[in-house]
């Protein structure tokens, strides 16, 4: 259908909308207190989602964006709690080809999960034991995940590089993210309260990994 005979009146072009988008961004989001690596996930993020408020409960702990960064350019695996945010996450923009990196449909998280009496989600995470160290963790649905890898980082010396902690939801999505920035054991982002979710995580790292390369 040509232009001329659309009942709509709407932008085509590619490279306008997104200009536009970006702009407008810009233009009603309060950025000020974000440096200029934490305005670029920001930004990254609310266009993911279209709400330009969550830059208020956004946190990002010092110097978290750099690290993230650093550890890519060095190789490190993207682990994810969700074959969406793994999905989500753009391969093209990853400067060592790192390995993104989701256990949940392994044969053994049914049964794991059962024995420590959590979710799948949650017993995927025992599949990472042996990349966590150096390692990006990236939560970007369950708020059992999150409050599982916080968990078992009271039983090792391995620390992630960074934690993405964006799960999403209504039972325990804010607190775990509540018990993420009172942790303080290793540099993270993620965002306060309820929203979250696996776009916006993916967001979040392909926009590190955008200034990665």
């Amino acid at each position: 259908m040509s232009e001329a005979s659309s009942r709509f009146n709407y932008v085509r072009d590619g490279a306008e909308i997104y200009r536009r988008s970006f702009a407008a961004i810009r233009a009603e989001a309060d950025l000020a207190r974000f440096s200029r690596d934490e305005e670029h996930v920001a930004v990254r993020m609310i266009h993911a989602c279209g709400m330009v408020e969550i830059a208020a409960d956004l946190v990002f702990s010092d110097g978290a964006v750099a690290q993230a960064r650093r550890a890519l350019r060095q190789g490190a695996p993207i682990l994810c709690d969700s074959k969406m945010l793994a999905r989500g996450i753009i391969a093209a923009r990853l400067p060592c080809a790192n390995e993104v990196f989701c256990k949940l449909d392994d044969p053994a998280v049914a049964s794991l999960a059962q024995r420590l009496g959590t979710t799948r989600s949650a017993a995927a995470l025992e599949l990472w034991r042996d990349r966590l160290d150096g390692a990006i963790a990236a939560i970007g649905n369950a708020p059992t995940a999150l409050f599982h890898l916080l968990d078992m980082l009271d039983g090792t010396s391995a620390r992630p590089a960074c934690i993405v902690g964006m799960p999403v939801g209504f039972v325990g999505a804010a607190e775990s993210k509540e018990a993420l920035i009172a942790d303080a054991r290793m540099p993270f982002i993620t965002l306060k309260g309820r929203k979250g979710g696996s776009a916006m995580a993916a967001a979040a790292l392909n926009a590190i990994a955008s200034d990665a390369e």
